[in-house]
């Protein structure tokens, strides 16, 4: 096993230890430039990196063989690279179902790449993303969760930081982003925006062109540019393909191919037959922030001057925040929006438990939150009445409180308190 050296706890960890415990193989998906490599690497007592020709060679040749005598747990790095790995994982997991055998990488999702997918009932997935402030704080092992002190409804429960940012600070942090590479350096901030700069080049050109070749780099930042301008926000499909000169069969093959690239996710409506006039348009999120800013150009001072887009960098650095914690949260919770067909009544986030009760969150760009910020999560507490757990209105102000029934106002720098 590699040493630890200077190695950040990532909220993963443990659910990765427990999965090499329970399953053959583990399939952790995120992000290029995660951190997935540096976190499953830990728990692996050998690893192949497939992105390095000579370690690739064997495998190319005779996947199957290459696997044999092996120490294992085996990590399989950037498996998109010699796709016909995934077959030989299967097959020797048929052969030989012990748990802990093999830890598989890569920033593509496989089933775009491959017709037959064969990792259905021997992969079991991970979903792992950007740094987290949380992660960065050093605070993954501390028992507690946010979201739990959310849904308490009691203030006095939430823990916030020291150091609470101001809005600007903020906007710094979204902009910095979640990439180890970025996240955990002193590089000034010239040097910051043109490795995301770069990163964004790579994942139009090389990237998308190794997952779909025929797709036009050009076009494809353009509409990543539209969808980026636009990120967090509730917009119908045709203002995003028209605004980047492309028609909606094209914008649709876009959709699936940055979301196979982990660069945008759609975040799909809340539906319920107890409420009438739902839309049923799903919301765009560029996954990290500092994406997105890249992906327009962006900076600090233009966001603050903006006030549509500093509403969408707020929202997407909360989600930011807030995907890997749902994605580990015990039992299975749902990420859903909700809107009415008219616009009157939106909430920003709304967490489904498997019992179908709920946990709404608005995201709001302001240091002082009222009741009326809370309007639509009131709206939605006494439509579904005990189904509703609570209601908060995340913030960047300093202090969490009371807003009424089942309502609380709580800072964003609680993800990290």
């Amino acid at each position: 096993m590699p040493p630890e050296v200077d190695y950040v706890p990532r909220l993963v960890d443990a659910r990765l230890r427990q999965y090499l415990g329970a399953f053959p193989a583990v399939l952790i998906t995120g992000p290029r430039a995660a951190g997935k490599t540096t976190s499953a690497s830990r728990a692996a007592a050998e690893i192949v990196r497939l992105d390095q020709p000579a370690q690739a060679a064997a495998f190319q040749a005779d996947p199957d063989a290459a696997l044999r005598r092996r120490a294992e747990p085996l990590l399989l790095d950037e498996w998109q690279e010699v796709p016909a790995v995934l077959g030989a994982v299967k097959r020797a997991v048929d052969a030989d179902p012990r748990p802990g055998r093999f830890i598989i990488t890569g920033s593509v999702r496989a089933e775009l790449t491959n017709q037959t997918w064969p990792g259905t009932g021997r992969l079991t997935r991970l979903a792992m993303y950007g740094l987290t402030e949380r992660e960065i704080a050093g605070r993954v092992d501390v028992g507690y969760s946010v979201l739990d002190a959310i849904a308490s409804g009691l203030p006095d429960t939430v823990r916030l930081p020291v150091q609470r940012p101001d809005l600007v600070e903020y906007v710094d942090l979204a902009l910095r982003g979640g990439f180890p590479a970025v996240a955990l350096s002193d590089m000034p901030a010239d040097m910051r925006i043109d490795w995301l700069d770069g990163y964004v080049s790579q994942l139009l050109t090389r990237d998308a062109r190794e997952v779909d070749p025929g797709r036009d780099a050009l076009k494809l930042g353009r509409y990543l540019q539209a969808v980026a301008a636009h990120s967090a926000t509730e917009i119908d499909h045709k203002s995003l393909y028209d605004a980047a000169g492309i028609d909606r069969r094209t914008a649709t093959a876009y959709d699936a191919l940055l979301d196979a690239l982990f660069v945008i996710e759609q975040v799909q409506p809340w539906d319920d037959n107890q409420l009438k006039r739902l839309t049923a348009t799903p919301k765009r999120y560029v996954i990290d922030p500092a994406v997105m800013a890249s992906a327009i150009g962006a900076t600090t001072a233009g966001i603050v001057a903006n006030g549509k887009l500093l509403g969408g960098i707020i929202d997407t650095f909360m989600m930011a925040q807030l995907r890997p914690e749902v994605a580990l949260a015990s039992g299975r919770t749902a990420r859903r929006h909700l809107r009415t067909k008219n616009g009157r009544e939106e909430v920003d986030i709304v967490l489904e438990q498997a019992d179908g009760r709920l946990l709404a969150l608005e995201v709001k760009a302001t240091s002082a939150p009222t009741a009326a910020d809370a309007r639509h999560l009131a709206w939605l507490r006494d439509k579904i009445g005990d189904r509703f757990i609570g209601g908060t209105v995340l913030h960047t102000g300093p202090d969490a409180f009371l807003l009424g029934e089942r309502l609380m106002a709580v800072p964003i720098c609680a993800f990290w308190g």
